[in-house]
């Protein structure tokens, strides 16, 4: 399922294959977010351009909006979305606590209104398990909770405990309904804590004992400092098996891969490149730039002069530029398209210099770099 394939000399950084379903990824890997069963602005065949060999989607939203019996009669989320690679699903935590009104957690599971229409709705571990199935989700997420920043330890302390329990759950639901068999969808636990390191140290080395397919981390990038994001990733990664993958949620800033994969980090995924793009930031290997300054309107460059995207290779800064200022679609297309192209083939960066133990070489080429 999940094998090291080489390990940096000087760093805990690996290169892996993940085998799923709908494929093999590589790791280190970067998994563009289509949370709504679309990468924003983007076709699947452009994310395709792109190189991702896996996205995510989000079973939250989905389930209530287009509903489960649309995506269903699509025979899948893949079809529905024609992406013949991995998915990835998000259980809807983090959007249940974020997004849903009238919010009641028990030790069932969470009750809420929907942010959508007011429609109320209950889930279970168990029902978004059933739910992700009925996506065809390659890699599942079960029901978590993640708290806010900042959480009482106490609190911290009964959400973690919940969410393990959760999880247990969700293992013995989707053993029930598609067995142990190695085509099976895959299940990562979700470690949580919040921001105290004896209960991170806690959260992982229970999932641990319950034999997860993969462990990502949770409730980090939710408004706490940098330093300390690191620190209890690290509080995190540390007790996680090398035999495993393992993926911290939502953290996705360029200095953050080179971070988390010095640790051991594996898979990454986060909003930033479409949505920063969307307005009029750009990517590059050279830093980022803000596409609608004024000292780009003459400027006939690409985003990128080292880009071999389709944005860099026949569009310039200048005529990008006059795309947002003139609010025309094609601006944040260009542009989403060459973030999520920089973000993908940024990691294949990565995985090679791991390969030629000089991943702190490149990291500190990109340490320069101004994001």
């Amino acid at each position: 399922m999940f094998k090291v394939i080489h390990k940096d000399k000087f760093t805990n950084a690996r290169v892996g294959t993940l085998e799923t379903a709908h494929g093999a990824i590589e790791t280190p890997v970067f998994m563009p977010v289509g949370t709504q069963a679309t990468v924003k602005a983007l076709s699947s065949e452009e994310v395709k351009y792109c190189k991702a060999s896996v996205i995510l989607g989000n079973t939250y939203h989905l389930y209530l909006r287009p509903g489960m019996e649309i995506i269903k009669n699509a025979d899948g989320l893949h079809k529905f979305m024609s992406w013949d690679r991995a998915i990835l699903t998000d259980s809807g935590g983090f959007q249940v606590f974020s997004l849903a009104t009238l919010m009641k957690v028990r030790e069932e599971g969470v009750e809420f209104n929907s942010h959508v229409d007011g429609s109320r709705h209950f889930l279970t571990p168990e029902k978004v398990v059933q739910l992700q199935c009925e996506l065809g989700s390659d890699i599942m997420m079960p029901l978590d909770e993640c708290l806010h920043y900042p959480s009482a330890k106490d609190k911290a302390e009964q959400s973690l405990a919940l969410t393990n329990r959760w999880a247990k759950r969700a293992k013995e639901e989707l053993t029930k309904l598609v067995g142990d068999g190695h085509d099976r969808p895959l299940l990562f636990g979700i470690v949580q804590g919040s921001t105290y390191p004896d209960l991170r140290r806690r959260a992982a080395e229970e999932l641990v004992e319950m034999d997860f397919d993969g462990y990502s981390v949770g409730g980090l990038s939710v408004g706490e400092p940098q330093e300390l994001m690191y620190e209890m990733m690290e509080n995190a990664v540390r007790y996680l098996p090398q035999d495993r993958p393992r993926y911290t949620m939502g953290v996705g800033m360029p200095h953050d891969f080179f971070n988390a994969i010095e640790m051991g980090v594996d898979m990454f995924d986060c909003v930033v490149p479409t949505r920063n793009a969307r307005n009029g930031a750009a990517y590059t290997n050279e830093g980022r730039l803000i596409i609608r300054n004024g000292e780009y309107s003459k400027d006939l460059r690409p985003l990128s002069e080292s880009c071999n995207c389709v944005a860099c290779k026949n569009y310039s800064r200048s005529y990008i530029r006059h795309l947002f200022n003139t609010e025309e679609i094609l601006g944040l297309r260009l542009t989403s398209l060459h973030n999520v192209y920089f973000y993908v083939n940024l990691l294949d960066r990565i995985r090679e210099a791991i390969r030629q133990d000089r991943f702190l070489e490149l990291k500190k080429e990109f340490e320069k770099k101004i994001f």
